[in-house]
């Protein structure tokens, strides 16, 4: 008989446990940056297509991006960026931002655009991103990747 009593409670427990959730998981995962073009303007300044790749299970709202660039083996300057945007569970999305590189960074892809060659970059910092309904969180960002001149475009790396 206690036996019944404590199979049925247990089934209550469990049905009512069961109820209390909604099946979705928050799951908040460190996002990703990276460039997803490099245009070099006629004035020597760049513009930036950063793309914001949120593997979270919820939208993520950036806030600020602040990183070392890096292009082939030299440092081409600190870029900063409130792109404000706010990116959809597992999606991303990209931001255009003004970059003025230092005579080193342009001089390396002066170089790459010209010879025609792929451009080894790397992007070292932080991205604030505010979870919905949660605190902003600052997380570290540790990217390398390549760019490669796009045919027809002058100026143009993706």
């Amino acid at each position: 008989m206690t036996r019944r009593i404590s199979l049925l409670a247990l089934l209550a427990a469990t049905a009512l446990l069961a109820g209390c959730g909604d099946g979705m998981v928050r799951r908040v995962s460190d996002p990703a940056v990276s460039v997803q073009q490099l245009t070099v303007k006629a004035d020597g300044q760049w513009s930036v297509d950063l793309r914001l790749q949120n593997y979270s299970s919820i939208p993520m709202r950036f806030d600020t991006v602040e990183m070392d660039v890096q292009v082939g083996d030299q440092s081409a300057g600190k870029l900063r960026a409130t792109p404000g945007l706010s990116v959809g569970p597992e999606s991303a999305d990209v931001v255009t931002v003004a970059f003025a590189p230092n005579s080193a960074g342009r001089i390396v892809v002066a170089d790459a655009l010209a010879g025609r060659r792929a451009l080894p970059y790397a992007l070292k910092g932080s991205a604030s991103a505010t979870p919905e309904e949660a605190k902003p969180r600052t997380f570290d960002i540790d990217a390398r990747s390549t760019l490669n001149p796009v045919p027809g475009l002058d100026g143009v790396l993706r």
